[in-house]
């Protein structure tokens, strides 16, 4: 798996209960089945039109505000 990076993750106490029961069906630590939900759901945002469009705002937003900043010399 290579470098991991522990994060603190807050979750309200009915989904932590669904989330246990599910990992506890499969038969895997909650970790895991956390791990498996974040990667699909980044996966499935790269490859959503609309979220990529909101990235090429956000670095057109941000160029503007570099050129902005830039020393006139």
């Amino acid at each position: 798996m290579g470098e991991t990076k522990n994060i603190l993750l807050r979750l309200d106490s009915a989904l932590a209960e669904r989330l246990g029961a599910v990992a506890q069906v499969e038969g895997r630590p909650v970790s895991g089945v956390v791990r498996d939900a974040i990667a699909r759901y980044v996966e499935e945002r790269r490859r959503d039109p609309e979220f990529r469009r909101l990235v090429e705002d956000s670095l057109c937003r941000h160029a503007e505000v570099l050129r902005l900043l830039a020393d006139d010399e």
